[in-house]
């Protein structure tokens, strides 16, 4: 049997519709007249989005989920980058890529977020006295992103100063309730349950400015190579401090962490986010979220009280 004409002519005019919804906006972002900026991971791209409002475009390089720390620019990624007006980095050694990545998308100006900034040294191992990377997981060192962020607009859009300035104090207003939120929740951490083990050395910036100890397998995820002396002197450290969580990142594979928490007798706590935001649907889709997640397993990991929803 035929299927009725009234049931094709709606099936056709469905797809018109469709089609001239997405059409438009495909070639909308080709001619978007805003200036473009690339941001080296979602974190930043968060940031960054925060401080531009509907002002810039802003995309991430590094998709979320990926590891920034030996990233491969693929030609996909040069490709988005052609053209672009600002690429926005960390820096202090963490992308260590950008360099040649910058100069295949033609040597695009850069913002590095990170200047400035005191930064904490790596003690010991492989990367002994380099600087640790991972400001931004303090939101008073992120404070200080935004700055960076609202200066390097304004240089790249003058016009917008005002809007860049504006947009940079609200959200540095919401970091600084995120920075009174962490300081109360943690200090009702007692004493000897303050040492928090990761699988990288990600949460010093947290650990310092928030009256935290930090352990963990590697320094850095470019040196994640777990040999059986930092597993060891781990686990050592985990059974004399009884902790009794140990976590991980959600870019790394957790397996060897939880090896550390069986042969220590503590358990896997859940999973941090550190070098990437999850996707929108997850715990951490911005920056915000992700710090109020991490905190919120390492007061249930480490005491046993609940934290609040």
């Amino acid at each position: 049997m035929k299927p009725p004409l009234k049931l094709v002519l709606a099936l056709i005019s469905t797809t018109l519709l469709l089609a001239c919804r997405t059409q438009p906006s495909t070639e909308q972002a080709a001619d978007d007249p805003r200036p473009t900026v690339l941001t080296t991971f979602t974190v930043l791209a968060d940031m960054a989005r925060n401080v531009a409002g509907d002002r810039l475009q802003v995309r991430s390089i590094v998709k979320p989920g990926a590891e920034i720390h030996g990233y491969e620019p693929t030609p996909s990624d040069l490709e988005q980058a052609s053209g672009t007006d600002l690429v926005v980095e960390n820096g202090l050694g963490l992308e260590r890529w950008a360099d040649r990545f910058i100069h295949a998308a033609g040597d695009a100006p850069r913002l590095t977020l990170s200047d400035g900034t005191t930064p904490l040294l790596i003690q010991g191992d492989a990367y002994g006295g380099e600087p640790n990377p991972h400001a931004w997981m303090s939101p008073q060192r992120a404070m200080a992103y935004v700055d960076q962020l609202v200066s390097g607009f304004t240089q790249l859009d003058p016009e917008g100063a005002e809007h860049y300035q504006r947009n940079g104090e609200a959200y540095k207003q919401q970091l600084q309730q995120l920075d009174s939120e962490l300081r109360s929740a943690l200090a009702a951490l007692p004493a000897e349950q303050r040492l928090l083990v990761s699988c990288e050395g990600a949460f010093s910036y947290l650990a310092h400015d928030y009256g935290l100890e930090e352990a963990y397998l590697w320094p850095v995820n470019a040196e994640s190579q777990v040999t059986p002396k930092r597993m060891a002197r781990l686990i050592k450290t985990v059974k004399e401090r009884q902790v009794p969580a140990i976590f991980c990142e959600s870019t790394v594979s957790d397996k060897a962490q939880r090896q550390v928490a069986n042969a220590a007798g503590a358990r896997f706590g859940g999973t941090f986010y550190v070098d990437s935001l999850s996707g929108p649907d997850g715990p951490a889709s911005s920056l915000l979220d992700l710090q109020r997640h991490n905190v919120k397993l390492i007061l249930s990991g480490l005491s046993a009280q609940e934290p609040k929803p």
